[in-house]
């Protein structure tokens, strides 16, 4: 059975690959958009429909994302007809055993003479009281009213059992995030109260105390809620499997894809943000890492390539790494493509490392044929921009040139900003309070006049215990006047964002505590040009919710 579903499954890929080699025909299209079930699907949406008609009529190209999506379809075709080939098979050959212990009973027939029935009941007479009592010992009905000992007194009534497993008790229910989103923001909110309760200097000690227990349960239920929004990786990491057989059969090459650590949990954010960076990670390590198989031979190595994808977690920040033995990359070949674009001059001295990190620059690529998928810099900004900048987490690049190339991303493990509540930092700046989420905070450091010193080009730098810091004048910026203390010491906060680092100025922190953030009913960014992410509710009043990382972009530009 299994065989005949892999034959039908393989031949429907087969169809569905011949899409990915550019000039694709109508009629290859049309077979295998019918052989999946789409020509057949009703769209309710006329944008839907309209897109399938362009797709079809040739107007949409078929993109290799396309491509990858149709054979997810495929393999779930594959799993549901292996799922239904399995019941199939549990009960056949449990029929089979039951017939061989002289235990099954054929059904009966619509048609079967009732005389019959009749007689198999005669037959069935004798062994009724004993039935009856063995129905009365495993608590079942008893014997029907007017039987011989009626008379006697009905047994006790067995206590309820515990539901057993298939049975009516329901263990889980599914819940749309946005019902989880929208208890995230009741749960700002009622700390936002508490809060404001809480600064109250008339409370007694008992209200204090009692406060304290009330602190305790909000914090509870917070962490109950975001355990229910972690997803294993195992969501993102079971389609990889198609997407990389599908690019190797595609280029000829023999390889071995291994994943470890896939029941990793994490909140559903970050998961959803790092699907992206992977499939480039794994399109470029199938294309432009791994050899082909004569030339893995001829350098003395297995035919079969090794390409790992693995996760784990270490303390707050989990780690997703993408591994393989192929041919690895070559440092030289980077500096002198980046010397070329003017990234580098020819005396500036760079570790492998570093100049590896060039290949994750916008349109950065070493490949001498360009293809949908040639070259480490292929998309490879893309993975830059997420990992970095919407993460806030850093991408570190390993290589040994001949041996394989391996591709680390560190993620915080922190709640994502747009999710509502942020440990933060509530600083002064002139008359106006901001905000500013304490995960890319590095340290709060007292400057001194001293300390600052302006550079040639006009920009600033502060001195923080030896090592320089890129300067924003965020008063400048937004137009206000410190008010700093008279003996001129002021407060830096130095941020990092991925590997971006820098620090602006503020004249006090004045605590550090948990904020709602809340986005502006209006599109303010579309509006006005600001590192703003919304307002903060932080107790007495609201507050600008900076945003660091379009402020990192505002110094950079």
């Amino acid at each position: 059975m299994k065989s005949s579903i892999e034959q039908c499954i393989e031949a429907l890929e087969e169809r569905i690959l011949i899409l990915e080699h550019g000039k694709t025909s109508p009629e290859a299209l049309h077979d295998a958009l019918a052989r999946l079930g789409l020509t057949n699907v009703r769209y309710p949406s006329a944008n839907v429909a309209t897109l399938m008609d362009m797709l079809t009529d040739g107007i949409a190209p078929v993109t290799p994302e396309m491509v990858t999506a149709f054979l997810q379809i495929a393999d779930g075709q594959r799993q549901l007809l292996y799922s239904m080939a399995g019941i199939v098979e549990d009960r056949a050959d449990k029929i089979r055993e039951l017939r061989e212990s002289g235990e099954y009973e054929e059904p009966q027939e619509d048609g079967e003479d009732a005389s019959e029935g009749g007689a198999k009941a005669k037959d069935a007479a004798p062994d009724a009281q004993t039935a009856a009592e063995s129905a009365d010992d495993a608590g079942g009905p008893s014997a029907p009213a007017g039987a011989s000992d009626a008379s006697k007194p009905s047994p006790k009534a067995p206590a309820p059992k515990a539901p057993q497993k298939g049975g009516s008790e329901i263990s889980s229910i599914r819940v749309n995030t946005d019902k989880l989103d929208t208890l995230i923001d009741y749960i700002g909110k009622l700390m936002t109260q508490y809060a404001v309760i809480a600064q109250n200097p008339s409370l007694d000690s008992k209200a204090v105390a009692g406060m304290k227990d009330l602190e305790v349960v909000i914090s509870n239920i917070k962490d109950e809620v975001e355990k229910i929004r972690l997803v294993p990786l195992k969501q993102i990491f079971t389609p990889m499997h198609r997407l990389v057989s599908s690019l190797s059969m595609k280029m000829g090459k023999k390889l071995r894809f291994e994943v470890v650590g896939d029941d990793l949990q994490l909140d559903k954010t970050i998961v959803e943000h790092i699907n992206e960076p992977l499939v480039h990670l794994l399109r470029n390590a199938v294309d432009h890492g791994l050899e082909m198989p004569e030339e893995r031979a001829k350098a003395g190595k297995e035919e079969t390539a090794l390409l790992r994808l693995s996760a784990r977690r270490r303390g707050s920040k989990a780690f997703i790494i993408v591994e393989d033995d192929g041919r690895g990359i070559d440092p030289e070949k980077i500096r002198k493509k980046a010397v070329e674009r003017g990234l580098l001059s020819d005396e500036e001295k760079l570790t492998p490392e570093e100049v590896y990190r060039f290949i994750l620059k916008s349109g950065f690529s070493t490949a001498e044929k360009v293809t949908d998928v040639s070259g480490r810099g292929v998309g490879m900004d893309a993975v830059a921009h997420s990992i970095e900048d919407r993460l806030g987490g850093e991408i570190s690049i390993t290589s040994e040139f001949g041996s394989g190339s391996t591709f680390t991303l560190a993620i915080p493990l922190e709640r994502s900003l747009s999710e509502g509540i942020v440990d933060a930092l509530i600083v002064n700046l002139g008359t106006e309070v901001f905000v500013v989420p304490s995960q890319p905070v590095l340290e709060v450091y007292a400057v001194r006049p001293g300390d600052i010193t302006t550079m040639p080009g006009g920009d600033e730098t502060v001195d923080v215990r030896g090592e320089l810091y890129p300067l924003f004048r965020l008063d400048r910026y937004f137009g206000l006047r410190m008010t700093t203390e008279s003996d001129g010491a002021e407060q830096a906060v130095v941020i990092k964002v991925g590997r971006r680092r820098a620090a602006f100025l503020v004249d006090e922190v004045l605590r550090q505590q948990q904020v709602v953030v809340a986005s502006f009913t209006i599109p303010v960014k579309d509006i006005y040009n600001v590192p703003i992410l919304g307002y903060g509710m932080i107790g007495e009043r609201d507050a600008l919710v900076l945003d660091v990382e379009s402020l990192m972009d505002h110094m950079h530009a």
